[in-house]
């Protein structure tokens, strides 16, 4: 009863890298190309499913039929996000948050960039249903902004887009994505206080939102004439 969980689980990074090959586990080619996975991301469960994984993954090294003795070099914990009750989320407490319902209330944006926005990666955090109402009214500011963009460059602009670019650079390798966030913000809040923002600045400034509120950055991507994303 148990193979079909932890043994499936503990190899299939392998076989999503070659997923039709009905020769062999895995291609040697391709194995050697995309191993080792650079970062697995897992929940309250990876501390267990890393040992299996590294004990499948080291027995497969030693039959020579994976290039690197271990599989993943970085694992990053994911926190639980709970329900606004404290709790976590459950039918049977009627306090399930559906992401449905929140996109239809504030944008698919916004409601990605406040589930980046609620709290460290690694940190366990209830859900703030109002605090969608802040990462929505960041989003219509990005649109604000846009109304101001000439083409001249700004000086003033330009030293706080290049410190956001530097910022938002080290916290996405280190998984701070809610400081990441954080500075968007700020950046923008500098935008709002200048008379005109430059189309160069405000081109970067969309390149660093795009991960982050990505339909709402293609689509002002889109209208400062380029065709594609």
């Amino acid at each position: 009863n148990t193979m079909p969980q932890w043994a499936g689980s503990s190899w299939y990074y392998l076989r999503y890298i070659d997923p039709h090959n009905n020769q062999a586990l895995i291609d040697s080619s391709k194995e050697k190309e995309w191993m080792p996975v650079d970062v697995y991301v897992g929940g309250d469960h990876a501390t267990r499913h890393l040992i299996y994984a590294r004990f499948w993954h080291k027995f497969l090294f030693d039959i020579g039929a994976v290039s690197t003795e271990e599989p993943f070099p970085r694992l990053e914990f994911l926190g639980f996000i709970l329900a606004e009750d404290g709790r976590k989320m459950s039918k049977r407490w009627g306090n399930i948050i559906n992401p449905d319902e929140m996109v239809s209330r504030f944008g698919a944006d916004a409601f990605r960039l406040y589930e980046m926005f609620i709290g460290p990666f690694e940190n366990t955090v209830p859900w703030n249903t109002d605090g969608m109402v802040g990462t929505r009214r960041f989003v219509e500011k990005v649109w604000k902004i846009f109304q101001k963009v000439i083409e001249k460059n700004s000086e003033d602009n330009s030293k706080i887009i290049h410190k956001t670019i530097k910022k938002i650079t080290e916290d996405i390798e280190a998984f701070k994505f809610n400081t990441a966030v954080s500075a968007l913000m700020i950046c923008l809040n500098e935008f709002e206080k200048s008379e005109s923002v430059s189309k160069d600045d405000f081109k970067m400034f969309l390149q660093i939102l795009a991960p982050f509120a990505p339909h709402m950055a293609d689509e002002l991507w889109e209208q400062l004439g380029h065709t594609e994303t």
